[in-house]
C-alpha cells in the first residue's frame, strides 16, 4: 500500500470513527501522550491537547503516557526530568484533564508495559524498523553521536505503549501514520501467531493546524521559538511582538505565500473561535503592528483561565505527585493483566 493510499484510508475510518465516538464513546480507549523534555506550547494545544479534553469531555477513556524513558532516544541524558514531568502533568491539568477521569502516568513505572517490547520485538524485521521515517528523521536529527538499539527500537516500544491498555484508538497526525501501522502489525502478527488477543487500533486523524514558531520556522521546544502555555501574559506579549511577519502593510490569509503572517492570524483565530479570513479582514491595512497586537489580545483572553488553574495546581506539588501515583498504579494493573494474557497465550506461564 502506497503512503498516499494509507493516509485516505486512514482518513476515510478516521471520518466514520468520528461521527461513532459521540453515539458509543464507551467502546473506545484512547492512548496518547507526550515526551517530557520541556514545557509545552500553544502548537501542542491546539494540536492534541485541546482534543484530549474534548474526548475526555465525550466520555471516552483517555491514557496519558509521559513517556520519560523516550526522553534518551535522541539524546545522551535526561535532564531535569523530575521537574520536566511534573510541569507536564501541570500543563495536562491546566489545559482541563482531569486525572479522575484520564489515567496519566510514567513510561519508567509501568514495568510489565515495557516487558512486552521483547515479544512484540521478535515480530518485526530489523529492515522493517529501520526504514521507519520518523525514526530516519528522528536520527537525522539526533544528539547522539550514534544511533542508540533505544532510538532503533522507537517504534516498537511504541506499540507496546499502546498494546500494553489495548487501546483502540491513537490520535495522531499524518506523520506518525508509520508508527501507528507497525503497531497493527504487531498486533495482527501476534494474534495470528498466537490466538486474538490484541485489538489493532485506528489512526484519529487530528486537522491539526500548524502553528509557526516567532522565527517563521516550526513551533519546537527545541528551537527556542514556541509560546509556552506557562508564559505570562507580558512574556507572550513580548514574543509575539517579536514575531517574524513581511513587508506587507494590508493583512491578508494566505498560508501559501505568506506563511508567517498567516500563523499569527490563525492563532488569533483559533483563540477566539473565528474564520481566520475574517480576523484578516478585521485588521485590514493596519499592518504588523495592528496584527501582533490582535494576537495578543486574543491569546491571553484565551490563556487566562489556564493560566489561573496552572498557578493554582502548582501551589501543591505533593498532589502533582499523588495524580502521578494514583495513574501509575491504574497503568500498572492493566499492564500487569495484559502481560498475564500475553504469557498465557505464548504458553510462558510456569
Amino acid at each position: 500500500m502506497t503512503t498516499t493510499t494509507a493516509t485516505s484510508t486512514a482518513a476515510r475510518r478516521s471520518t466514520e470513527l468520528e461521527k461513532l465516538i459521540p453515539l458509543r464513546p464507551a467502546d473506545f480507549r484512547v492512548l496518547t501522550g507526550d515526551r517530557p523534555t520541556g514545557p509545552l506550547h500553544l502548537g501542542h494545544y491546539f494540536g492534541t491537547l485541546h482534543n484530549r479534553v474534548r474526548l475526555q469531555h465525550l466520555g471516552v477513556e483517555v491514557l496519558l503516557i509521559i513517556a520519560d524513558y523516550q526522553v534518551l532516544t535522541d539524546r545522551d541524558v535526561a535532564e531535569r526530568l523530575g521537574e520536566h514531568v511534573e510541569n507536564l502533568v501541570l500543563d495536562y491539568l491546566a489545559a482541563g484533564i482531569d486525572p479522575q477521569r484520564a489515567t496519566i502516568f510514567t513510561h519508567s513505572a509501568v514495568a510489565a508495559l515495557n516487558q512486552l517490547l521483547l515479544p512484540f520485538l521478535s515480530l518485526v524485521s530489523v529492515p522493517e524498523l529501520g526504514r521507519n521515517p520518523t525514526v530516519k528523521d528522528e536520527i537525522n536529527h539526533s544528539r547522539q553521536s550514534a544511533v542508540s538499539g533505544l532510538m532503533f527500537t522507537y517504534p516498537a516500544h511504541q506499540a507496546a505503549d499502546i498494546l500494553f491498555c489495548k487501546a483502540n484508538l491513537v490520535p495522531v497526525g499524518q506523520d506518525q501514520l508509520p508508527h501507528l501501522e507497525l503497531t497493527r502489525t504487531i498486533a495482527r502478527r501476534f494474534n495470528e501467531r498466537y490466538g486474538r488477543l490484541l485489538p489493532e487500533p485506528d489512526a484519529l486523524l487530528s486537522p491539526a493546524p500548524l502553528l509557526l514558531g516567532t522565527d517563521g520556522a516550526k513551533m519546537s521546544k527545541s528551537r527556542g521559538n514556541a509560546i509556552t502555555l506557562s508564559a505570562s501574559a507580558d512574556e507572550t506579549a513580548r514574543l509575539i511582538r517579536g514575531a517574524k511577519t513581511d513587508s506587507q502593510r494590508h493583512i491578508s490569509y494566505d498560508p501559501q505565500s505568506r506563511p508567517e503572517v498567516s500563523s499569527l492570524v490563525l492563532l488569533a483565530a483559533l483563540c477566539t473561535g473565528r474564520d481566520p479570513h475574517e480576523v484578516a479582514q478585521g485588521i485590514g491595512s493596519g499592518g504588523a503592528a495592528a496584527l501582533k497586537r490582535t494576537v495578543t489580545e486574543a491569546v491571553n483572553e484565551h490563556l487566562a483561565p489556564m493560566r489561573a488553574r496552572r498557578a493554582s495546581f502548582a501551589r501543591d506539588r505533593g498532589y502533582l505527585r499523588r495524580i502521578l501515583r494514583d495513574g501509575n498504579e491504574r497503568a500498572n494493573a492493566i499492564a500487569e493483566t495484559t502481560l498475564a494474557e500475553v504469557r498465557s497465550a505464548m504458553g510462558t506461564r510456569y
